[in-house]
């Protein structure tokens, strides 16, 4: 080993028969020849930067010629996915477009949300004939740590029953940029209690989350509802005289989750920001099944708190009936996969 390394050093950098490893460096490196040694001696040998970014300036476009094919064999199937979802819906692409400028670009993206929500999560509605053909009704839900759920219900609505779902959002919604056109395209209003009434007044189905962003940041895998007494929803039912459709999306926790730790400062900068801070990681590709119960119909003799109760409730029951508690991203994988029911208690 000795010999061997000793060569190759005086063939690379020796000269005319000498060497350029001094008597003194051979003395020390016969003393003991171990790997230590060969680690030491190397710091005598110059390393040829310049040869090595030849290298890897002549072998670059190799690497270039395999990897680009790659790139575009994936863009060629997420181009033929799209042309799949296109002609699935093409007959309601088509009509929409023909009638109005925004219905028609809320066809469209609500095809690819359709498709996406099947092919991520399996996604599923139970229940979406309790949506009204026509007419209008206030639907109330169980805000995640993302909506995505909402989403999927709202594309369902668009592509299988005809009807866009007006939706709440909070102001912050209006001030990301970017979003605004979102925003027009689907007519979400920040609402008040008038406004919204006068949604419903018109025959629309409005959404709204009670729980809002509060609900989305600092609800847990427990699905308690995080409503703070708010009852300005039941005001909007009273006041337009419509029913209340609650609504629940099995497993939308596994989905998104928001950080557990540091709640207090959580809750301390959005108490002092309304904005939502908290972060959010997720994105596992779990069971989601998005439950719609029946409509609790106007009741004249109800008071704004009654009704919020009984709302509340309602989505209570659908958590309890279709909710593992606390919620487990494993067992939403595993129902993603294997469809028998299983406990929902832990």
């Amino acid at each position: 080993m000795y010999s061997a390394a000793v060569g190759v050093v005086d063939n690379v950098y020796g000269g005319d028969g000498g060497s350029v490893v001094s008597d003194d460096i051979l003395d020390s490196f016969q003393a003991t020849d171990n790997a230590t040694n060969y680690v030491w001696m190397l710091k005598y040998v110059d390393v040829d930067i310049d040869y090595a970014r030849w290298l890897g300036w002549l072998f670059t476009p190799v690497l270039a010629m395999f990897i680009l094919p790659s790139v575009i064999l994936i863009l060629l199937y997420l181009s033929a996915l799209f042309l799949y979802i296109y002609k699935w819906h093409r007959h309601r692409l088509l009509d929409a477009y023909e009638r109005d400028f925004w219905e028609g670009g809320r066809k469209s993206l609500a095809a690819l949300w359709d498709a996406q929500g099947w092919l991520w999560h399996g996604f599923e509605v139970v229940g979406l004939d309790n949506i009204p053909e026509d007419g209008p009704a206030l639907i109330v839900f169980y805000h995640g740590a993302i909506p995505i759920d909402f989403y999927y219900v709202l594309s369902k609505c668009i592509l299988f029953k005809g009807r866009l779902i007006r939706c709440v959002g909070d102001r912050f919604l209006f001030q990301v940029p970017g979003w605004s056109l979102l925003m027009e395209a689907f007519k979400v209003l920040p609402g008040t209690v008038q406004s919204c009434a006068n949604i419903l007044k018109e025959g629309n189905v409005l959404a709204i989350a009670p729980g809002g962003v509060f609900e989305a940041q600092f609800g847990t895998s427990n699905y308690q509802l995080l409503w703070k007494n708010r009852v300005g929803f039941a005001k909007v039912a009273l006041e337009a005289k419509v029913p209340i459709i609650p609504m629940f999306t099995q497993n939308i926790r596994e989905a998104f989750r928001s950080f557990s730790w540091g709640m207090r400062f959580w809750r301390w900068l959005y108490a002092k920001t309304h904005l939502p801070l908290v972060p959010i990681y997720g994105f596992f590709p779990v069971k989601m099944k998005t439950y719609i119960g029946k409509p609790i119909p106007y009741d004249p003799s109800n008071t704004p708190e009654m009704l919020a109760q009984q709302a509340a409730h309602a989505i209570e029951n659908l958590i309890k009936e279709h909710q593992r508690v606390p919620g487990s991203v494993f067992h939403a994988l595993i129902e993603r996969f294997y469809k028998k029911e299983v406990n929902k208690s832990a």
